[in-house]
């Protein structure tokens, strides 16, 4: 047997039927849309992730600044019992960029506003220093011949996913708390 000729008319049809023929478009589509939604989804979840470690951050620094508020005293001890608070609040986002600072903030009779201790889970490079001179505590926060607790928190970022977001975040979060039980808070080397 041998094989049937092509005709001229049947060579221009396959041409014809091919663009007619939607068999597999969908397909197609899907293909052209489908790194559009990957992508939509991956930013999604990093920015929802960047969401939560911002709201964690703000969680610890008030966290701390209020369980150092309620004391009359504090000292190295509880301090350090403060951060690993800090820490597990934290928890599930990785605590290596998780920087702590507490500080108690004193004004005198003239309004000048002075560190009287300071402490740090890590090299914190805005904590200020004991006896620092503070000339940004926010208007009305710090009576004068009052003192109140400033927390600080930094926290480092990175997402996991890297696609939509692919640099560090870094957020920063001072709050100022008032001394519950005392006028001021002390600093004890025994506690």
């Amino acid at each position: 047997m041998s094989a049937p000729k092509k005709t001229q008319a049947g060579a221009r049809k396959k041409p014809l039927a091919f663009w007619r023929d939607r068999r597999g478009a969908a397909a197609v589509e899907f293909a052209f849309i489908a790194p559009v939604l990957i992508i939509m989804y991956c930013g999604l979840a990093e920015l929802s992730q960047a969401m939560m470690a911002q709201r964690r951050a703000s969680n610890v620094a008030s966290t701390i600044g209020d369980l150092v508020a309620q004391s009359t005293q504090t000292g190295p001890t509880m301090i350090g019992d403060i951060f690993n608070i800090g820490n597990t609040i934290m928890a599930p986002f990785p605590t290596a960029g998780l920087k702590m600072c507490v500080a108690s903030v004193v004004s005198d009779a003239t309004g000048k506003d002075t560190v009287a201790w300071s402490q740090s889970n890590t090299t914190m490079i805005n904590c200020p220093a004991q006896n620092t001179v503070l000339s940004n505590v926010p208007t009305g926060v710090l009576p004068v011949s009052q003192s109140v607790i400033m927390a600080k928190v930094s926290y480092a970022y990175a997402s996991p996913i890297k696609l939509v977001m692919p640099r560090t975040l870094n957020f920063y979060r001072t709050y100022y708390l008032r001394p519950r039980k005392s006028d001021s808070v002390l600093w004890s080397q025994t506690n």
